[in-house]
């Protein structure tokens, strides 16, 4: 299921970033050295809260509207986005298989290098989309 809830990102003293959620609080924080660590562990904090949450049938409260959230001008208010059908499938990591084409000459040449044809492609396909 997909679930959009806002953050609150405050800088602190040693110059980090304290995530919040006003919808969850005291439930969901986490930090981040910067903004761009703060986002990725945003993310992590509300994807395990809110996989916990469904495993509990624990009651969710609807998103608020971000215009309603209280924050001050040093504070960012910022959209997590998560979708634990996706983190499920992910801790499942199960395999599937796929029939795809490729050239003939990418063939022989992987065949010769001793290449993991399903390995490459799942790198790849992470790496393309950043997962």
């Amino acid at each position: 299921m997909k679930y959009l809830y806002f953050a609150l990102f405050t800088f602190n003293e040693n110059g980090q970033v304290e995530v919040t959620f006003p919808d969850l609080e005291p439930n969901a924080a986490t930090f981040g050295e910067n903004i761009a660590d703060a986002l990725h562990m945003a993310a992590d904090a509300l994807q395990g809260y809110l996989l916990t949450a469904e495993d509990f049938n624990t009651p969710l409260p609807e998103p608020s509207d971000p215009l309603a959230i209280p924050h001050s001008e040093e504070q960012l208010l910022v959209p997590i986005e998560v979708d634990t059908k996706i983190a499920r499938e992910r801790e499942q990591n199960r395999s599937i298989k796929k029939t795809l084409s490729i050239p003939k000459y990418l063939n022989d040449l992987g065949i010769a290098a001793n290449l993991n044809f399903s390995a490459t492609l799942t790198e790849a396909l992470k790496d393309k989309l950043q997962s």
